[in-house]
Order: structure tokens, then sequence, then C-alpha cells
């Protein structure tokens, strides 16, 4: 279907999975990252990069269950079961977040951090990422190539706003 945006018809699924390995990149990238010494001491870098990828990846949640799959749901009444096991999902996701979120804001600044907590939760994270992107490509990219109206949905689903990396 065309994007109100650009007019362009585009293909869904391969830009759903280009934005699930996106955000496995950042995940990849701040696990990598996280035993190495934070220069100046304890400085709030940890903190900062575990926020911009829990909102992105929270935003892209948010969107998927508020747009496209509300959007699904409409034109694709038969996908409810499936668009219902990745809604339960993320809201797995969203507490393993949670608890990243609640680790870094714990560690920064702290010389003396467990960084290993943080680094459990991220290796759990990423490992439930991993199959419920998966999953979510599998069951719902026919219905996405498809054509699904987008009504806005595909701007946080696809393309992330939260800052990358910051600089060192």
């Amino acid at each position: 279907m065309a994007s109100p945006s650009t007019g362009r018809t585009a293909v869904l699924s391969l830009q759903l999975s280009r934005a699930h390995q996106d955000l496995r990149r950042r995940l990849a990238d701040l696990r990598a990252n996280l035993g190495r010494p934070r220069p100046h001491g304890g400085d709030d870098r940890l903190l900062t990069h575990c926020l911009a990828f829990c909102t992105a990846l929270t935003n892209h949640h948010q969107g998927e269950d508020d747009g496209l799959f509300a959007q699904l749901l409409r034109e694709r009444p038969d996908l409810a079961p499936t668009i219902a096991n990745l809604v339960e999902d993320h809201g797995l996701i969203t507490g393993i977040l949670t608890r990243v979120r609640h680790l870094a804001d714990q560690a920064a600044g702290r010389p003396d951090a467990d960084l290993e907590a943080i680094g459990r939760e991220l290796d759990g994270l990423a490992a439930i990422m991993d199959s419920h992107f998966g999953y979510e490509e599998r069951a719902i990219g026919a219905a996405l190539d498809a054509g699904v109206r987008d009504d806005g949905w595909s701007e946080p689903v696809l393309r992330f706003r939260a800052p990358r990396d910051p600089a060192p």
C-alpha cells in the first residue's frame, strides 16, 4: 500500500525486518559496551545508552500496539489470536525494560555498580526479542505485504527517533 507521506509502495515486511535488525544491533552494542570502563570515572553514559535503547524499543512496540496491530485487526480480524500473542510479548518485554531502566538508574555514576545484573537482564531481553521478532515477521509478514492502510503507524514502528549513542 502506498505511504501517505511519500506515495511510494513499500514492502512492509522487509521494512519491519530492518527495523527489528536495527533494534537488535542497538541492544548488541549496549551489551558489548556494558563492561567497558566509563570515561571520567562513572558518568551517566550507561544510563543514557540504556534509556535511548529502551525508548526506541518502547516506541516501536507502542506504535505496533496502537497503530499497526489496530489497523491489522480492522483489516484482518483473522489475525486476532496472533496479535494477542504479540501484545502479550510486548508486556513481557516492557517488564524487562522497566528492570533495565531501574538498574541503569541505580548504576549511574557509581563505580561499584552491579553491571552483571544489567547484563543478565539484557541477555534475557535479547533472547525474548529474537524469538518475538522472528514470530512477528513470520506471522504478519504476508498481511503487511498484501497492504495495510498506513494512518501514521509506520513512523514509530519503522523509524526510530531515539538518540543514537552519545558522543564520547
